[in-house]
This record gives structure tokens, C-alpha cells and sequence, in this order.
């Protein structure tokens, strides 16, 4: 038996990109959780059955870690929140995960800057 292929590709790309958009609009307008600060949604990535999603998110100020347990806490009501507006059979549990890129490109940076500081100091 040959499997067909999906005839709607990189359907799971679309819609990770549709719950990264409409997740920033519901933490920012509809979460009043004192914990949850300045989020920017980095990625989502979701499992192929749409059962779970993982939602990697950077702080502008504000605690990870409490920001991290705000939003799991806050996860049943901002699926419920993307179920309204998703049009789709399974809306994803969400899994709320601090991403580090941010701040590991900036401490890079920082390394740099010092590098080439003692460099010119050298010459």
C-alpha cells in the first residue's frame, strides 16, 4: 500500500506560524497574569498529530523561570483562547520553553568586543 502524500504541504510550518501570531496577541491583550511581562514568541514547533506544541519564548525584562510557570499555568487558557480562533480539529497542549538564543548571541558579542579590545591594546 502506498501512503499518499499530505495535499496540503508544510501545513505543520503554517500552522505554527498561525498559533506564534495569535499567541502574542492573546498574552498581550487577554493575560493579566503579574508574572507574565514583555514576551516575544521566538518559535513554535509542533508535533506532527497536533497534540502538543512547544512555544519558545524571550523576555525583554522579568524572570524566566516566573514567566515560564505564569504562562504554563496560563496554558489551558490561551488554548482555549486559540481554539476560538484556529480552524483546525486539534488545537496543540501547550509547553512554554524560555529560549536562550537572545542572551547567548549577546554574551558572544560581548567575548567579541573584549577580544578585539585586547587585540588593538596588543598592536
Amino acid at each position: 500500500m502506498v501512503r499518499k502524500k499530505s495535499s496540503t504541504p508544510n501545513r505543520g510550518f503554517r500552522v505554527a506560524d498561525q498559533i506564534q501570531r495569535d499567541l502574542t496577541e492573546l498574552i498581550a491583550r487577554e493575560l493579566k497574569d503579574p508574572r507574565v511581562g514583555m514576551v516575544t514568541i521566538q518559535a513554535v514547533e509542533v508535533t506532527p498529530d497536533y497534540a502538543h506544541a512547544k512555544v519558545f519564548f524571550s523576555l525583554l525584562v522579568g524572570d524566566p523561570v516566573e514567566t515560564a510557570e505564569g504562562l504554563n499555568q496560563a496554558a489551558g487558557f490561551l488554548r482555549a483562547g486559540l481554539f476560538k480562533r484556529l480552524h483546525i480539529h486539534t488545537v496543540p497542549t501547550l509547553h512554554f520553553i524560555f529560549d536562550q538564543t537572545t542572551e547567548r548571541a549577546a554574551d558572544m558579542n560581548a567575548l567579541i568586543a573584549r577580544a578585539v579590545a585586547s587585540r588593538a591594546k596588543e598592536d
